[in-house]
């Protein structure tokens, strides 16, 4: 194996390349330890030992600082690893770590967004919350199915009534049409609406 190229990531960091292919990023400190130069040979011994002792280890506990400062599911943090400079393989290892530990938990991601936002958003909107965030669609169908019924989308349209200080008892017919069309834009159930509004066809 041939050090193709050193590429500056920071002024501390650098990213190595390995028969032309991103490997790992190394601090400069460890560029001097091991002897990686450009166009130089790597020993497969070392290759192995900074991909297990440095790397891998900075890996897990990257992820494990990443889920400490927030909640995140799989597909975060597989992209945020991914954009710190480390590798499938690399990743994937760091994913299998902190799920070993239950630090990464998909199914209980969705039920806590759920619980925290059932009150002002729509099934729909958390519905596409859940996918943008990388659950995946059977997880979020069934996380809803369990965590969201009638009566959040009932509180939720009257927070969202609230918060726009409308007044159905109070307006007229064109007034509550207008809002029943921004609530269905905003995922609530048509039938849900009309109840809460007090509007008849």
């Amino acid at each position: 194996m041939t050090v193709t190229k050193i590429e500056p990531v920071s002024k501390t960091r650098f990213k190595v390349y390995v028969d032309e292919k991103p490997v790992f990023v190394l601090y400069k400190g460890e560029l001097s330890r091991y002897h990686i130069e450009t166009d130089e040979e790597i020993e497969d011994e070392v290759f192995e030992d900074i991909l297990n002792t440095v790397v891998c280890k900075r890996a897990k506990a990257r992820a494990l600082h990443l889920l400490n400062d927030m909640g995140r599911t799989e597909a975060q943090l597989r992209t945020k690893l991914g954009q710190g400079g480390y590798t499938e393989e690399i990743v994937e290892k760091a994913v299998a770590y902190v799920k070993s530990f239950g630090y990464l938990n998909d199914w209980e991601y969705a039920r806590s967004l759920i619980e925290g936002r059932k009150h002002k958003k729509s099934r729909m909107e958390l519905y596409g919350a859940l996918l943008q965030k990388g659950v995946a669609k059977e997880e979020a169908e069934r996380a809803l199915e369990e965590f969201y019924d009638s009566d959040d989308s009932r509180a939720a349209i009257e927070a969202i009534l609230k918060r726009k200080k409308f007044v159905p008892e109070s307006a007229d017919r064109i007034q509550k049409q207008k809002m029943g069309s921004y609530l269905m834009r905003k995922g609530f159930k048509y039938e849900e609406i009309r109840k809460i509004l007090q509007f008849y066809d």
